[in-house]
């Protein structure tokens, strides 16, 4: 019943707030250790969050863990995704897990639990489109949105949150990244969303 009313009870990354302001909070974020899939949404019937069932095998949320140990893997918050950014755009560096290539291509992203400290030390996904990668220490611009993330609430959030970061000083250095911390069966008002933006 938590669930519903956005009751966040899984491991999620650990970070310092390095500086606040009423706009953002920026944050550095421990490494780690992330499983990810790459996917074009229209495998999925057009679905953006299709790549979401492949990380659930993979860490067995939803049965028999697919990977080789096998072993199951506790879900952690939040479920990270990427869509490549507007091509017009000018950025000076990519995130680690910017997707190069096809525009319509979309990464998503579950964090693994801390206790996983390097790639090799994770279980070996048996579904080749599950690549485990370490993230290392990384800083971002954050800002903090319920409801549901809509493209036009997400595209909203990043202006404002770069237009912010910019006019503060900070030198934004990558796309951003939809943070979602709450299950599609969350009531909208009790979801806990954020826009992630990478920073020098």
């Amino acid at each position: 019943m938590g669930m519903v009313f956005g009751k966040i009870s899984v491991e999620t990354p650990k970070y310092d707030v390095v500086q606040s302001s009423p706009d953002y909070e920026i944050r550095k974020y421990s490494p780690s250790v992330a499983a990810e899939v790459t996917y074009d949404p229209s495998q999925f019937k057009g679905d953006k969050d299709g790549g979401f069932m492949v990380l659930a095998n993979y860490i067995g949320a939803l049965g028999n863990p697919q990977n080789t140990k096998p072993e199951k893997i506790a879900m952690t918050a939040p479920v990270i995704t990427k869509s490549p950014g507007d091509e017009s755009e000018k950025i000076a560096m990519t995130a680690p897990v910017v997707t190069k290539g096809d525009k319509s291509m979309v990464t998503m992203q579950f964090l693994l639990p801390a206790k996983y400290k390097k790639a090799e030390e994770a279980p070996k996904p048996v579904d080749e489109r599950v690549v485990i990668r370490e993230e290392g220490e990384r800083k971002y611009g954050v800002v903090t949105f319920g409801g549901v993330a809509t493209e036009e609430a997400v595209a909203d959030k990043v202006e404002k949150l770069k237009k912010s970061l910019e006019r503060d000083g900070h030198k934004v250095i990558g796309d951003f990244l939809l943070a979602r911390y709450n299950p599609p069966w969350t009531l909208p008002p009790f979801r806990t969303n954020e826009v992630m933006i990478p920073v020098e």
